[in-house]
């Protein structure tokens, strides 16, 4: 009984971002070692443990880099269990506890409720559980309807038990945003596909656009208005998707380079270069052939990312939006960062700019640590460990061929990555250092300027 009752005090005891960043390692922590058991893999074999640690987290946190090919060494009930990881980590392991105990019809307390808000990054305590089995039901029903689209294609190609796994397992990877996939190339077998290609696009767009501006979009008829939120974020993702493509377009001349496609087949796959870096992982053209430009303007949008509140990780579209608006702001000489008739939270361009400073501070660390960790091939540049930061901080997935050599310690510091870009910077920083409340709102320091630029 004495013990019981430490432990329900010890869980009274963690904060909501502590609970929510030891629920995702323990996630991870869990997968990675079914993953490491014989029955994981296709040769019957136990796989070595950081390998398997690596897929579990990359799974969980949705990014899709990879030490071991997917389609060849995991077996069927490894490729399950990767896929249930995807699954839990793209769509919150919070939803899936709410979830049990809805089916339970176990009673929802206020602690849970609290560990909810912050999961979903919103403001009020209550409608917390509706949102999530709002969550639930859209994302089961949106990656049902692109599994299904996918087996007009899957099926007639792969026969009909490996065509359906095949659609349900590549609809949940890039509706999660994850980027795992079984065909061992990534997408680069259906360039001339363009069907998937589309199909897998729109998968990518509405995991990658936010559970909240869904709600706010489907329910738009009857509400007759869109949250501020759901504005910034729609304006920015199309300003976002619509420069990337043109970019990509200018830059490698349609991919002029790859004569084997048509026209039209070129535009598609340069489309969905403009698409994948927002978090989705997959590629149809080797990021091997294209230029340097494109390779730094991939990471420029890997670093960006998805929306909040979405499947996706990155620096965010709304927190993006926030700097670009109150930089403008500034130059037009105005005291408040101000759009669309509304003026933003001071708090809020605070915490956009703490974000900026941090990621940054970041990869920059990383890239310096795997710098000295990873020995690069004759040449190769630096390029290849810049891109590999952040697409696995992005929790993008998508590599110059750095994942496959890493050493141990290279490993564990994308591993790292991985988890700090999808659980966030302020969950884990919350979750490790103690708020200071002492003074707050006690003493006002004198104000004082300096130079800047």
């Amino acid at each position: 009984m004495l013990r019981k009752n430490k432990l329900k005090h010890s869980y009274w005891q963690l904060s909501p971002v502590q609970f929510l960043s030891l629920g995702f390692l323990s996630t991870i922590l869990i997968g990675g070692f079914l993953l490491s058991l014989p029955f994981a893999a296709s040769n019957h074999q136990p796989t070595n443990l950081i390998d398997a640690l690596f897929t579990a987290t990359s799974a969980v946190c949705v990014t899709g880099l990879v030490t071991l090919n997917t389609a060849l060494h995991w077996s069927l009930a490894g490729k399950l269990i990767i896929m249930l990881l995807i699954e839990i980590g793209g769509l919150g392991f919070m939803s899936f506890t709410v979830f049990i105990l809805f089916l339970s019809k176990r009673k929802v307390n206020l602690k849970m409720r609290i560990i909810m808000k912050e999961a979903l990054n919103i403001d009020e305590l209550s409608g917390g559980i509706n949102l999530v089995i709002y969550i639930l039901k859209f994302s089961i029903g949106v990656q049902l309807l692109g599994a299904l689209l996918l087996m007009i294609d899957f099926i007639p190609k792969y026969g009909i038990g490996k065509g359906i796994f095949y659609s349900v397992f590549h609809a949940i990877s890039a509706f999660c945003n994850a980027g795992f996939d079984l065909f061992g190339n990534s997408l680069e077998s259906f360039q001339k596909n363009p069907y998937v290609l589309l199909v897998l696009s729109l998968l990518i767009v509405a995991g990658g656009l936010g559970f909240i501006v869904w709600r706010d979009l489907l329910t738009y008829k009857k509400n007759k208005r869109f949250s501020f939120h759901t504005k910034l974020t729609l304006i920015v993702t199309s300003l976002l998707l619509m420069s990337g493509f043109v970019l990509f377009l200018l830059i490698e001349g349609n991919l002029g380079q790859m004569s084997s496609l048509n026209w039209f087949d070129r535009m598609m796959n340069t489309l969905f270069l403009a698409i994948t870096p927002r978090t989705a992982g997959f590629n149809s053209i080797s990021y091997n052939d294209l230029s340097y430009a494109s390779i730094l303007l991939t990471c420029f949008f890997m670093y960006i990312g998805g929306s909040s509140g979405s499947t996706a990780g990155g620096l965010k579209t709304s927190t993006f939006g926030v700097l670009v608006i109150h930089a403008l702001s500034i130059f037009k000489g105005k005291e408040e960062t101000q759009f669309l008739g509304r003026t933003i939270n001071i708090k809020i361009v605070n915490r956009a700019f703490v974000l900026l400073f941090t990621i940054m501070s970041i990869i920059t660390t990383a890239i310096v640590l795997l710098s000295i960790t990873e020995t690069l091939p004759e040449n190769v540049g630096i390029e290849y460990i810049i891109f590999e930061v952040f697409s696995a901080f992005g929790t993008v997935g998508v590599t110059l061929g750095l994942t496959s050599e890493l050493t141990d310690i290279g490993k564990f510091l994308v591993m790292g990555l991985m988890f700090i870009g999808r659980v966030g910077i302020f969950t884990i920083l919350l979750s490790l250092i103690k708020k200071d409340t002492t003074h707050t709102g006690k003493i006002r320091y004198p104000e004082e300027t300096t130079i800047i630029g």
